[in-house]
């Protein structure tokens, strides 16, 4: 596919490569306001960019615009792609690009060519009878768009701020393939059924609240399951030489502006005044690491020291950004920091990458990696820069995991290697980090004695795992559509006595199961079994125990257990020990 570049140069690539995905996806979005503007003339174009999985633009209409009109668009859009339109790209100084826009009342794009340079050219893109301003790349002509499908309708603040005026937000995806679009399609009905809004409701692990749009409240089955991973991510770490530690959530001002975050993060954070002294609220664990680190002298012999945190943190989320656990502005985060000797940084940032590879095989998951280069906004050397990126690159390269470039989206303080997990539908989502910090260390004056006896800078690795646990959980409940393994599921057992009269017995039943370690309930209800049974399997738990005059006598129970279908298959009756035996072994193997 041929993609043309804002100096007019034309390269080729594959839809797979991301750039060309990009640029075919920045193209569709083009088609998309060029038949708006058909059929709407009066209507004005905001922005219109690719995102990860698609395009939207941003529209100010005259009237309503509500998803019944999105069948009448796209019919228009199919014309515009049957027109073959080649695209050109050309440049005109920011005086006549302006005035162009105020000749057509495009009052957002003069606004954006207002912001640039006065000296700056400003490149167009234009398709047939319709031309933007744009710094591309796009796909050279139209017709490449074979298939495509707008998908929803929303709100959206024009540059992101509640004070500014509401624009509606058209959502589109595109492929080169119609047989793409009928995969990506059955894909996205796939996620609405498992949606963990949804099934975060029906099986009672969250819910989100009005009174706090952003900090999620967690439900007792919710609890368990949180605790879980925290309890496994524990015992990991306790195995790897991590010392866990705990550090406030409110720290002062003077802290983030040593650190470099009120300078680089400060829209971010929240902030509150203590005794007539500013503070924040921390949104990540770092400093208050490197003050641990500070606490006392160290040796080298000492290193690398690893300090383990499941740190409270709190960010400001723009609302339209909030959704349910994926956006949060409270979440905990397993961070870790590493402090090391520059000869051991190959080796940590090997180890870190080998727990992660454990912890996401444990869950299912596959994944890739990506290395996340020096953006404009960082501090520190260069030169620091290229060693920070070169060490990643060579850790990677020795345990022969390939990885992909992403220029320019590091940390500010250092670049990183990030994580992104593949869930049992396809999509990936963005979780474990490595990145490498020389720059906190000079900060702060963290030192250690060498074993020449003189003072040295250790050199620092701040990592995630799961990133957000949060998050995690929202993934895991989509991954696995509320059906987790018996390890991980917050009621692994359900008794349901057939009647009133067999309450004790499953009782006894429960408690026999709990002095095992397994995660047992009774339904006490007054309800006919059938019923019981529905509503068990649209909990989703494991293995429901049915009991009744023949099982109290016998000291047995009928068992039911649900299959990768939710239905629930027949195991017969046996002794309660037996089954007890058969949850010991399924979770060993889990």
């Amino acid at each position: 596919m041929k993609v043309l570049k804002r100096d007019g140069q034309i390269v080729e690539g594959k839809f797979e490569e991301k750039e060309v995905r990009e640029a075919f996806w920045h193209t569709s979005a083009h088609v998309l306001a060029q038949a708006v503007k058909r059929l709407y003339p009066d209507t004005k174009c905001a922005i219109g960019p690719a995102v990860e999985n698609g395009f939207y633009y941003d529209f100010e209409f005259g009237f309503p615009f509500t998803e019944e009109l999105l069948g009448t668009v796209e019919a228009e859009m199919k014309k515009i792609v049957k027109e073959a339109l080649p695209l050109e790209v050309y440049a005109v100084s920011r005086q006549k690009a302006l005035g162009y826009m105020q000749e057509r009342g495009e009052s957002y794009k003069e606004e954006m060519i207002g912001s640039l340079p006065e000296s700056e050219q400003i490149s167009f893109y234009r398709q047939g009878d319709y031309a933007e301003f744009c710094a591309g790349p796009h796909i050279v002509n139209t017709s490449l768009i074979k298939a495509f499908k707008l998908l929803s309708v929303a709100g959206a603040y024009w540059r992101g701020d509640e004070k500014n005026k509401m624009l509606t937000r058209i959502y589109g995806i595109s492929f080169p393939k119609t047989s793409d679009l009928e995969e990506h399609l059955k894909m996205l009905e796939e996620a609405r059924k498992r949606d963990h809004r949804k099934l975060g409701r029906e099986l009672g692990l969250f819910a989100l609240m009005e009174e706090g749009p952003g900090f999620p409240f967690f439900l007792p089955r919710g609890m368990v399951l949180k605790n879980l991973l925290i309890d496994y991510w524990r015992k990991l770490h306790e195995r790897e030489g991590y010392k866990e530690i705990t550090t406030p959530m409110i720290l002062s001002r003077s802290l983030w502006e040593m650190s470099g975050h009120w300078e680089h993060y400060r829209e971010n954070m929240y902030t509150t005044m203590i005794d007539d002294t500013p503070f924040a609220i921390k949104p990540m664990s770092c400093p208050g690491g490197m003050l641990v680190y500070k606490m006392e002298p160290h040796s080298y012999r000492e290193l690398p020291m690893r300090l383990g945190e499941l740190g409270i943190v709190h960010r400001h989320e723009k609302s339209g950004q909030l959704h349910g656990l994926m956006r949060v502005r409270c979440f905990t985060q397993d961070d870790a920091h590493i402090f090391m000797t520059e000869d051991q940084v190959m080796e940590e940032i090997q180890k870190v990458a080998k727990l992660i590879d454990e912890v996401y095989a444990r869950f299912g998951f596959q994944y890739f990696v990506e290395l996340s280069t020096k953006p404009e906004n960082s501090i520190g050397s260069q030169e620091e820069w290229d060693l920070a990126t070169l060490a990643l690159e060579n850790a990677m390269k020795a345990m022969g995991m390939s990885y992909i470039v992403n220029e320019g989206d590091g940390a500010f303080y250092g670049p990183k290697l990030d994580f992104h997990l593949r869930d049992s539908i396809g999509r990936t989502w963005q979780c474990g980090t490595i990145q490498l910090d020389f720059q906190l260390p000079r900060r702060f004056g963290a030192e250690y004695i060498g074993a020449d006896g003189e003072k040295h800078r250790p050199v620092m690795i701040h990592r995630v795992i799961f990133g957000s646990i949060e998050r995690f959980i929202g993934i895991l409940i989509e991954h696995y559509a509320g059906k987790f393994p018996l390890w991980l599921s917050p009621v692994q057992v359900k008794v349901l006595p057939v009647s009133d009269k067999y309450l004790a017995y499953g009782e006894k039943v429960v408690q026999m199961l709990k002095d095992g370690n397994f995660r047992a309930e009774i339904d006490q209800r007054s309800e006919k079994l059938g019923y019981k049974i529905r509503e068990a399997r649209l909990e989703k738990i494991p293995y429901l125990l049915i009991i009744g005059e023949k099982e109290e006598k016998e000291n047995t129970v009928s068992v039911r257990c649900r299959d990768a279908k939710e239905e629930q298959q027949d195991m017969g009756e046996m002794p309660l020990e037996d089954f007890i035996g058969i949850l010991r072994e399924k979770t060993e193997k889990d």
